[in-house]
């Protein structure tokens, strides 16, 4: 469920609601109906200036202020938000018919409708905070206690990393490839959302990504999710250059199997993964170093998809010994078939070898 889907807006606006109806009842203020439209317009109203959605450039710009200077700022805003939003209300509902009050009592909120809508907006905007935090998949298993006991299930892992964070960290400062970092993992977050994925961790410059199988495979969207971030970010590459000098690429890896998964931690929970997958995945990923090709994807996956992605190229590159592991793994390498323009000029990245056309069905 992301911000900008239609089921997240349909949630803060049934929990709005409720939250409406509810201060209609505790402060006597009439019918239901007059409760449940002004807390669903006002909590709707205050989470889309929260997440950016309304005023995005004002958002950003607070965003960059001081902890101090922009929580200051960010409430403030949020209660002009909310009183405006009130006043507006107030005059749509007064023309429906809905209220007998006067203008001025419709336009101008009592502070004790002010002081509940900014207490339900914080309580709202703290678990979607907290949500942001842990991860949406990670922070609705953890409510539902999904995994309180470990239970074994089948994913797939994708383990991206940049390459040259270490020497452009080592030339620019630690700072400034942070910021790289911290551009990069925006980039990459909405792709993940797309096809379905879930960012289970951050580890330096490396992103650990994973699907249940089903959903990984279907459509194959664990491989097109890959591509999707490159493109987005040589589409983009004007403004990587004008900002660091570079264009990100990244290294990634592409494994799947069977995992243990489990609820961990006393002072901070999260949902961890056990089991051979996780170290094999990351030995592919160093595998790329080696062979010089940036998507490895192993036969374990690969033998499930039944056809690529339109473009997707797969070339089988035999049998490795991953480092750490005494047995091998049957590895091949996706890219992006060229394109050529009307001139002949090559378009897009290079390839190595003729590959397997999209189109070959893997038995």
């Amino acid at each position: 469920m992301s911000n900008g889907s239609l089921t997240f807006w349909i949630v803060i606006a049934a929990a709005s609601a409720a939250f409406g109806a509810l201060y209609g009842i505790l402060f006597h203020e009439g019918p239901a109906v007059l409760g449940v439209t002004y807390g669903t317009c006002i909590g709707v109203l205050a989470i889309a200036y929260e997440r950016g959605a309304l005023f995005p450039r004002y958002t950003t710009c607070l965003r960059r202020l001081p902890s101090l200077a922009y929580f200051a700022a960010a409430e403030m805003s949020l209660l002009l938000v909310i009183i405006i939003g009130m006043g507006v209300m107030g005059i749509v509902v007064r023309a429906l018919g809905l209220t007998d009050k006067s203008l001025a009592e419709v336009v101008i909120p009592r502070p004790q409708a002010v002081i509940y809508a900014m207490a339900v907006s914080a309580l709202l905007i703290g678990v979607l905070r907290m949500r942001d935090l842990i991860g949406r998949s990670t922070f609705t298993n953890l409510i539902l206690g999904r995994y309180h006991r470990p239970r074994s299930e089948e994913r797939i892992f994708l383990f991206l990393d940049l390459v040259g964070s270490t020497a452009y960290a080592e030339k620019h400062g630690d700072f400034a490839a942070q910021e790289l970092l911290k551009d990069v993992f925006e980039t990459i977050a909405e792709p993940v959302r797309r096809h379905r994925g879930q960012i289970d961790d951050y580890i330096g410059d490396q992103v650990i990504i994973s699907w249940p199988l089903m959903r990984g495979i279907e459509r194959a969207r664990c491989i097109e999710c890959i591509f999707a971030i490159q493109r987005m970010l040589r589409d983009d590459r004007d403004r990587w250059t004008r900002r660091f000098g570079l264009v990100p690429e990244l290294r990634a890896a592409l494994h799947g199997g069977s995992v243990v998964t489990a609820e961990i931690g006393i002072d901070r929970h999260k949902i961890a993964y056990f089991g051979d997958v996780m170290n094999a995945t990351a030995r592919l990923e160093g595998l790329c170093r080696q062979t010089s090709r940036s998507v490895l994807v192993s036969e374990a996956v690969l033998c499930r998809i039944p056809v690529l992605p339109d473009g997707i190229e797969a070339e089988a590159l035999g049998q490795h010994v991953l480092r750490g592991r005494s047995g091998e793994m049957v590895v091949h390498a996706l890219t992006e078939r060229r394109k050529f323009s009307v001139v002949g000029e090559v378009v897009g990245q290079p390839h190595h070898g003729r590959g397997v056309a999209a189109s070959h069905r893997l038995s």
